[in-house]
C-alpha cells in the first residue's frame, strides 16, 4: 500500500513543481526599471492565469503578462477591447532574464488608461 501511494504523491509533486518553475513569478521583473511600450497587438490569449499579449516593439515580439481575464473584466477591459490590430500602451517592469518579457501594471486601450493590479 505504501508503494502506490509514494508514486502518487511523487507523480503529484512532479507536475506541480514543472508548472511553479513555468510562472517564475513577480520577482522575475525589474520593479526599478520602469518602462512603456506602444503597439499594435499582434497576438492575445485571453486566458487564467494571465492575459498575454505581443506586442512587436523595437523589432523585437515583446510578450506582456497582464491581470488575470476577471480582473480584467472588473477593471472594465473585455477580450472585444483587445483584438489583433488594437493599438494600446503598456507600462510596466521588463524580464530580469533578459527576455523581450514586461510585466503590465497599466494598459491604455482608446485613450482609457486601466491600472491591472
Amino acid at each position: 500500500m505504501r508503494l502506490p501511494l509514494f508514486g502518487l504523491c511523487l507523480s503529484g509533486a512532479l507536475l506541480t513543481g514543472g508548472m511553479a518553475y513555468a510562472h517564475h513569478g513577480w520577482g522575475g521583473y525589474d520593479a526599478s526599471r520602469p518602462m512603456t511600450i506602444t503597439g499594435s497587438v499582434e497576438r492575445i490569449e485571453w486566458e487564467n492565469p494571465h492575459v498575454m499579449m505581443v506586442i512587436p516593439y523595437q523589432g523585437k515580439s515583446w510578450e506582456a503578462v497582464l491581470a488575470p481575464p476577471l480582473r480584467m473584466s472588473a477593471r472594465g477591459l473585455n477580450a472585444d477591447m483587445l483584438k489583433p490590430g488594437t493599438q494600446v500602451k503598456l507600462e510596466g517592469y521588463p524580464s530580469r532574464h533578459g527576455e523581450a518579457e514586461l510585466r503590465a501594471e497599466r494598459i491604455v486601450v482608446s485613450g482609457k488608461t486601466y491600472e491591472l493590479r
